[in-house]
């Protein structure tokens, strides 16, 4: 009887020996992985810690991949852009030269005659002249040695001197002098050397749609009637060989000629009317700009920055600003009167004032400089 109590209570002993064991492993377990958990969190916020992360940094990081997609897809589909540009144009131009011109010649008088010829081809050299220079002009890029500026700041992508007005491009992976915009339609950056180029381009280009839309404006409505009735003699053509007897002929139907003349006039009409409109708001937008002595990004920037003086009872000034007329003589390079003849109504391959990396006061302005409160 003693012995199997001896027994009983030495197993009993040993059970709970076990039992305490096993917690004690079980809690050990819990606390190395909370060590661990713990540690691995101090690094990790050590690792991403920094003193100036907001809402918007940790936005812009979530959104990095889709710039980076945007950004290349952009760079390579630039090219296209191009070509469509070239190819809707040149498609424009074979329709007023096949179409319009030959019905022109024969139904004007010599006066309208004289006028068209004389304003179609200047407007049709001026647009071939400036696309070619926009997309084959360089904007402008800072030099990279640190020696040859001075009071300059430092960008931080490119890791190279960035002087006044100067901003990175993604899309390029450059600096560019005076950056407006990146624009795909000419495969490059607008910015100082070749920001003229593309505002002029854009100008003769939408007079030149506002132009066709004008002057085939009776042209397009006779086409779009003409079209009209083929639709529907093909409809009657279609019923009268479906019940066809042999006292009925079927309806005359317009040849392959009548066909490509209506329908390529209301291509031209609608395609002109179309970019006019898109990209004569365009025009607008940067001639208001211009007006202003401003670029599209530092319109931005001054905007914040007539916000925040505005806020401390200061008023700002734009320093790059130095009137409205004298904005538009810098932006043009108009230094003597005769250069609205020879720089702007005609082609000129004329360089900007100045060389994008300082800007002093070009030699075509009449008013005093704003002073510099913000850049």
């Amino acid at each position: 009887m003693r012995s199997r109590q001896r027994m009983f209570a030495a197993v009993m002993r040993l059970l709970l020996k076990c039992l305490r064991l096993g917690r004690r492993r079980r809690f050990k377990l819990v606390r190395q992985v909370e060590q661990l958990w713990h540690y691995g969190h101090l690094c990790l916020r050590s690792l991403l810690y920094n003193s100036f992360t907001n809402g918007d940094v940790v936005l812009d990081s979530l959104f990095e991949p889709v710039y980076w997609l945007v950004d290349h897809v952009t760079r390579w589909f630039g090219v296209v852009f191009v070509a469509l540009v070239i190819g809707l144009t040149s498609s424009i131009v074979a329709i007023v030269y096949i179409c319009l011109l030959p019905l022109i010649l024969q139904t004007y008088t010599p006066a309208w005659i004289c006028w068209h010829l004389a304003y179609g081809h200047w407007n049709l050299i001026m647009i071939v002249f400036h696309y070619y220079m926009a997309i084959t002009t360089s904007p402008g890029h800072p030099p990279q040695a640190k020696n040859d500026l001075t009071g300059v700041s430092i960008c931080r992508k490119c890791i190279a001197p960035k002087p006044a007005r100067t901003h990175h491009c993604s899309i390029c992976n450059r600096c560019v002098l005076k950056m407006d915009h990146h624009c795909p339609w000419l495969n490059n950056c607008v910015g100082h050397y070749n920001h003229r180029y593309f505002f002029s381009f854009c100008l003769f280009m939408t007079m030149g749609c506002i132009y066709c839309s004008i002057s085939g404006w009776e042209m397009f409505r006779d086409a779009y009637a003409a079209i009209e009735r083929m639709k529907l003699l093909e409809k009657e053509r279609l019923q009268v060989a479906a019940n066809q007897t042999y006292y009925q002929t079927p309806p005359p139907t317009f040849s392959f000629r009548q066909r490509a003349f209506h329908k390529s006039v209301v291509y031209l009409w609608v395609l002109c009317s179309s970019v006019a409109l898109a990209l004569g708001a365009l025009t607008l937008w940067h001639a208001a700009l211009i007006t202003r002595g401003e670029t599209s990004i530092e319109r931005h920037i001054n905007r914040k920055e007539r916000q925040r003086l505005q806020k401390k009872g200061k008023v700002f000034r734009n320093p790059y600003s130095y009137g409205s007329w004298d904005n538009w003589k810098v932006f043009l390079g108009v230094d003597v009167p005769r250069h609205w003849l020879t720089r702007v109504l005609l082609p000129s391959p004329h360089l900007p004032h100045g060389t994008g990396l300082s800007w002093d006061l070009p030699p075509c302005v009449t008013e005093p400089r704003a002073p510099l409160l913000a850049i």
